[in-house]
């Protein structure tokens, strides 16, 4: 064997980047605000910690590989059979269990774009094709969507609200999108902010899944329930559906602590939702702040906002860095910010107010 030899890969490693998780950043007086990844900026509620610290000490042995108490927790919880439910290693780990069981070398998965960076990476390694189609408005072009379904269309994603522009899909629009999906066609409700939405007029998807069986709702406990680090996710769909999922499970991949830490983030719901007002109100400020500096920046009902700042967006992730201040930047669109503590938001309020950008 030459010593020039190495070993064989699949292509397709060479033809896209693997995912980056946001940055952190430190200024020269030290200071560092991670606006860059959509996490909340408070810790675990005491119950939660407790539940994890009981759990910990349990380690030595694997973790339920059927998740029973959690599957059960949410079952309860959201009003839904236990075996309506999946769960995976974050909302992402769900993600890829969903492709490994419908996508195949031939097949095409639809989302808009630009839309949540992992869509691309993982259809990709799934041996499926993607086809995006563009943002409207900042927004999903349901209608677009529509009209790029054919027949090897294997799912579909509908990120709502969308990461990272933040804006929503209406129930009218998502019942008439729905309509023109073939019945053999997976749709794919990614509600990874669904806590954050306050506008009446989107649906929260487990209301739309019962009378359609080709549509599953996604979900995570990592946003407003606080447990980003732990990872866990999961979805809802009809029995035939969510079975499949399950089968394409890495056993054990869901570990006993963020079980724990789970089924008591449910137990504490009420105090995490208040947490979530909170980020809420703070998200309002900050846009309006942003409105009043003369940006341009789309209604969200996530826990982020967008600005569309083109061929000056690493310019301005670059000012944000110099502050201590991690922004979430795609080169040549715009960059995504993150809601964090008023501390942490008044840090790039400043950086913000101070860069020119009257669009």
């Amino acid at each position: 064997m030459s010593e020039a030899s190495t070993p064989r890969f699949r292509s397709v490693l060479d033809r896209f980047q693997a995912y980056k998780p946001g940055k952190v950043v430190v200024s020269p007086e030290g200071r560092s605000f991670k606006l860059s990844s959509n996490e909340t900026p408070l810790g675990p509620l005491p119950s939660v910690l407790d539940a994890i610290t009981e759990a910990a000490q349990r380690v030595n042995r694997y973790p339920d590989n059927t998740c029973a108490a959690l599957i059960e927790a949410i079952s309860a919880r959201f009003g839904v059979p236990a075996d309506h439910v999946a769960v995976g290693c974050g909302s992402v780990g769900v993600t890829q269990m969903l492709l490994e069981a419908v996508a195949e070398p031939g097949a095409e998965v639809l989302y808009a774009w630009r839309s949540f960076e992992a869509y691309p990476v993982l259809v990709a390694l799934s041996g499926a094709t993607s086809v995006q189609v563009p943002l409207t408005g900042e927004a999903h072009d349901l209608d677009a969507m529509a009209d790029a379904i054919t027949d090897r269309t294997r799912l579909i994603f509908v990120c709502n609200p969308n990461n990272p522009t933040g804006t929503v899909v209406r129930r009218a629009e998502l019942e008439r999108f729905l309509d023109r999906v073939p019945a053999d066609c997976l749709v794919v409700l990614d509600e990874a902010y669904r806590e954050y939405i306050r506008d009446p007029e989107v649906p929260d998807g487990l209301t739309l899944y019962p009378d359609r069986p080709n549509l599953v709702v996604l979900r995570t406990f990592s946003k407003a329930y606080g447990l980003a680090g732990l990872r866990v996710g999961f979805l809802v769909g009809h029995p035939a559906v969510a079975e499949s999922i399950r089968k394409t499970y890495l056993p054990f991949s869901v570990n006993s602590l963020v079980q724990a830490a789970a089924v008591a983030s449910l137990a504490a719901e009420d105090e995490l939702l208040a947490r979530v007002e909170s980020t809420v109100k703070e998200r309002e400020r900050v846009r309006d702040a942003l409105l009043a500096d003369g940006w341009t920046v789309p209604p969200t009902d996530a826990n982020f906002v967008w600005l569309r700042l083109g061929e000056r967006t690493m310019e301005f992730s670059a000012a944000c860095d110099a502050q201590g201040v991690s922004v979430r930047p795609f080169a040549g669109e715009g960059a995504r910010v993150s809601i964090g503590t008023p501390e942490e938001n008044e840090a790039f309020l400043a950086v913000a107010r101070a860069f020119p950008h009257r669009n």
